[in-house]
């Protein structure tokens, strides 16, 4: 098994077959361990023992979609709506400029109630008001139009998960008015607007098989993003997926050590979904190859809002406050949180 590590470390590839292999390694083994070592290693020749931090603004939780795992679909009337104006936005990227944090996500549910103008409106504000700092928008599938409208006024990165590369899978999971086609249209044009663009999956997300994750790194291998999330999934009781099974934390820090070993250069994060599922997830995460913490910044009395799923971690590392904390997590496995844009090496 240290061969098959060995060449996917020098290689940046392996047949199908022994990516099974690694992706099913025994939890605590040996074989696991030195993978994740490799993968630390990988890490830290690209980026050395730099963690970069980006400020979480999570916009609002109304969403025109029903997304079947997803807290804040539509049809969920049973949760507190809330939706941030562009003061609140600015109040929460004046805040993050002085705890350090020079890129902002701003992440929300498809909410028509704001337009591309107010987008770019927010953007362009922010980026007059901090111009050492990335914008990044997660704000789901738009047009190709809508999309450039953003870049033009100053975004620098887009994520957007393809959530699973295999168009079954995709249509078990999704509306049938959500269109596989139409969330890999969106990729492809982010990548040729020149945006810095994220993309990943949920790891164990219902009715997916050994074959969809492999479907989904070879998707990955095509895309080239710069930034890959993945994150267990985690069952929200007011969805149709309220008794399916948690997504495995091992089988995630496996994954993420072999995104690093493929993707070298990507911005991996060690997502709030870890921290939720393990006190020490996102630390775990840190210590297989992830360079990458977003904390949230959103205001506080609209934190506990945004619940895609159950047990959302958002307090202590997983909040800016607690960036002491998470520079203590962080030092704690030899790494250290840096002041930066921290965009992805070329």
């Amino acid at each position: 098994m240290k061969e098959l590590i060995d060449k996917l470390y020098k290689e940046r590839n392996i047949e199908n077959n022994a990516l099974c292999q690694l992706i099913a390694l025994a939890d605590n083994s040996q074989q696991e361990l030195y993978l994740f070592e490799k993968a630390r290693q990988k890490k830290e020749e690209i980026y050395q023992d730099k963690i970069y931090i980006r400020g979480l603004i999570e916009l609002s939780n109304y969403c025109k979609n029903n997304c079947l795992y997803c807290g804040i679909r539509a049809v969920n009337t049973s949760i507190e709506r809330y939706r941030l104006s562009k003061e609140q936005i600015l109040d929460c990227t004046r805040y993050g400029y002085e705890l350090g944090f020079r890129t902002f996500v701003l992440q929300g549910g498809e909410d028509p109630a704001y337009s591309d103008q107010d987008i770019c409106d927010i953007v362009r504000q922010i980026k007059e008001e901090h111009p050492d700092c990335a914008v990044t928008l997660s704000i789901g599938e738009k047009t190709y139009e809508s999309y450039k409208a953003y870049k033009e006024a100053g975004a620098d990165r887009y994520l957007l998960r393809h959530e699973t590369a295999t168009e079954s899978h995709y249509q078990m999971l999704h509306p049938e008015k959500m269109s596989f086609k139409n969330r890999q249209r969106c990729l492809a044009d982010l990548k040729s607007l020149g945006y810095q663009v994220g993309s990943g999956f949920m790891v164990g997300s219902p009715f997916q098989t050994m074959e969809h994750i492999v479907a989904d790194l070879r998707y990955l291998q095509q895309l080239e993003p710069d930034m890959i999330g993945i994150g267990p999934f985690i069952p929200h009781h007011q969805t149709p997926f309220a008794d399916k099974k948690q997504g495995d934390l091992h089988l995630t820090l496996r994954l993420i050590a072999i995104l690093r070993l493929m993707f070298p250069n990507a911005l991996l994060p060690s997502t709030t979904a870890l921290g939720s599922i393990h006190p020490e997830g996102r630390k775990m995460g840190l210590g297989c190859g992830a360079n990458v913490v977003m904390p949230n910044l959103s205001p506080l009395d609209v934190r506990n809002l945004y619940k895609i799923y159950d047990n959302k971690a958002y307090v202590n590392a997983e909040a800016a406050e607690g960036i002491a904390i998470l520079k203590k997590e962080a030092e704690e496995i030899g790494y250290k949180v840096v002041i930066d844009r921290g965009d992805a090496k070329k």
